[in-house]
């Protein structure tokens, strides 16, 4: 079964203030994303990690950039990686679409929810877990795959593959520059850890 690590992005100055970035380019990391990035090459540079895949998006790309030095390995842009199209809303602050009547469903009932002039949760979900299937046949059972993403499409695999109703994706947390593993077969998923920061450090000081 091949295994899927589904990285998120680093921080950027958008996820630091609170807004929703979407799909606009030019969004860089900023230094902490910086950090992370590095956090990542450094605790999978033993990693038996066959390929890179990544959302096109910079901020995607910048944080697949430092592990793929390290392993000498080509970063491969991706789309059906890339984040939610999320129309209008891009650019503006969860402080000010909260007080949007539609907050609610996005945040309990987003099956249901379509972003103005941009994708619904519905087509995230199918055009990700296309993307990992198409994947799959393109290795072997026992490869290590390394995949960079956003957010809420690595939810929404996460809750595809483990049978979760996508009204309950939001219940999951992916934190900026964390691993999430799932290995992926024909027999069933499983997952193997889910928002894992690479910077943690449990040796004594």
């Amino acid at each position: 079964m091949p295994v899927f690590l589904l990285i998120r992005h680093g921080e950027n100055d958008y996820v630091k203030k609170g807004r929703m970035a979407g799909r606009a380019v030019g969004i860089h990391l900023n230094e902490s994303g910086r950090h992370q990035a590095q956090a990542l090459a450094e605790r999978l540079k033993d990693a038996p990690i066959k390929a890179i895949y990544s959302s096109p998006l910079e901020r995607a790309l910048e944080t697949a950039a430092p592990l793929a030095q390290t392993l000498s390995l080509e970063v491969i842009p991706r789309p059906g990686l890339i984040e939610t199209d999320i129309g209008e809303w891009a650019g503006k602050t969860f402080k000010s679409l909260s007080r949007l009547k539609v907050w609610r469903a996005v945040q309990f009932t987003p099956s249901r929810v379509r972003f103005p002039g941009g994708e619904s949760f519905q087509e995230t979900q199918f055009r990700i877990c296309q993307e990992i299937e198409t994947l799959s046949t393109q290795h072997d059972l026992k490869d290590l795959i390394a995949c960079f993403s956003h957010a809420d499409p690595i939810k929404m695999a996460v809750a595809y593959y483990l049978g979760m109703p996508l009204d309950t994706f939001q219940r999951l947390m992916v934190s900026t520059g964390s691993i999430t593993a799932l290995m992926i077969g024909e027999h069933g998923s499983r997952l193997l850890t889910l928002n894992f920061d690479p910077s943690l450090n449990f040796s004594k000081p």
